[in-house]
């Protein structure tokens, strides 16, 4: 039987967590971990998606009007729903299976991996298939995953996925996209097994952080995340108290491991050595700064770079889930270190973004 696979990627934020939301600029990587929808058109419109890897099954019809949503954060419907906004029609419902490899709420972006392919997939199953960019995927993954329930969150998980290797992302004033090349080595990626409160730090983070320029602004107008310098914040210090004061320090440290690490990976000769300094430095910033690391994480950060890791860091929103270690040439070693610690490892490359093709079923 002639049917489409849509499958995206994971993705690793190397640099910039807790700062896209500020308007600040990231670095993320798709990882070589992925989710897929195989499926193809019915003759009605009932549309049955079998979801094995959580013994789940998800059926709806598909209609002219807005599909009511029947749990939280229900994407299947979201996801139509944004593509009716944006003019897709369906005469015909789908049926499809979807399965992955990506480890759930461990900070690497399972469900936006999940959005992006179930998008990817509608729009080549739509009564007017048509070809859309990367990009233009992303941006609708995006509405259908955070702006359509109103949740926090940047568009880092979004483009990271949808374009895939690695990106350079700016949002502010506008956004602005590199797509960067480093031939990088191997990742280790090692889920904690810890559950996350994704939302909840992203409130406390964000939250925090705005509040604490907010602060600042009324002192000075012309303060800017952006601009700057580490030196000038102990102006502000007496009108923070020293949990503020250690924030605001860490959110400026991290645009500035950002902004040397965006040129380790722009050079003509890649410094592995420097890079994995960076991300290990990073860590330490969101371990004491931000407060989104955990001790079992620490403990296997610490075994990773024991066992010949390079570098290491926390991933995603923090306080549980995952972390990663630049392992190249030792990822072997330091998978099995980060697994005595009782994480569960994989071995991981950088892989290539969101992909819509045609498969046969037998």
């Amino acid at each position: 039987m002639n049917a489409l696979t849509a499958s995206t990627p994971g993705r690793i934020c190397l640099f910039g967590e807790h700062l896209d939301y500020l308007g600040l600029p990231v670095i993320a990587a798709a990882i070589s971990r992925r989710v897929s929808i195989t499926g193809t058109r019915r003759a009605d419109r009932h549309t049955i998606i079998e979801l094995p890897d959580i013994r789940s099954r998800v059926e709806f019809d598909f209609t002219d009007e807005p599909l009511a949503y029947g749990q939280e954060r229900d994407y299947f419907r979201s996801a139509y729903n944004v593509l009716l906004k944006h003019d897709f029609t369906f005469s015909k419902g789908v049926e499809g299976t979807v399965r992955g490899n990506i480890p759930l709420n461990s900070g690497t972006s399972s469900s936006t991996a999940l959005v992006t392919s179930w998008i990817h997939f509608l729009v080549q199953m739509s009564d007017r298939p048509r070809p859309l960019s990367r990009r233009r995927v992303a941006e609708l993954a995006h509405e259908a995953e955070v702006q359509e329930f109103g949740e926090p969150g940047g568009t880092m998980d979004h483009y990271a996925t949808a374009l895939g290797n690695v990106i350079y992302l700016e949002t502010e004033p506008a956004v602005r996209i590199e797509e960067l090349r480093p031939k990088l080595g191997a990742f280790v990626l090692g889920d904690s097994q810890e559950p996350k409160d994704t939302i909840g730090i992203l409130r406390r983070v964000r939250n925090g952080v705005q509040e604490i320029v907010r602060k600042v602004q009324e002192l000075n107008p012309d303060f800017s995340l952006h601009l700057t310098d580490t030196l000038e914040l102990d102006n502000f210090s007496r009108m923070l108290s020293e949990d503020e004061f250690r924030l605001l320090s860490g959110t400026v440290a991290n645009r500035d491991l950002l902004r040397e690490a965006r040129q380790v990976l722009e050079a003509a000769d890649l410094n592995h050595v420097r890079l994995g300094e960076l991300l290990t430095q990073h860590q330490n910033v969101l371990r004491t700064a931000q407060q989104i690391s955990t001790p079992k994480i620490d403990r296997m950060i610490d075994a990773a770079l024991g066992a010949g890791a390079l570098g290491a860091k926390i991933n995603g929103s923090g306080g549980g889930g995952c972390m990663f270690a630049y392992a190249p040439g030792h990822a072997a070693s330091v998978a099995e270190a980060i697994e005595r610690e009782g994480g569960l490892a994989y071995i991981i490359n950088i892989d290539q973004g969101t992909l819509a093709e045609p498969t046969v079923i037998p």
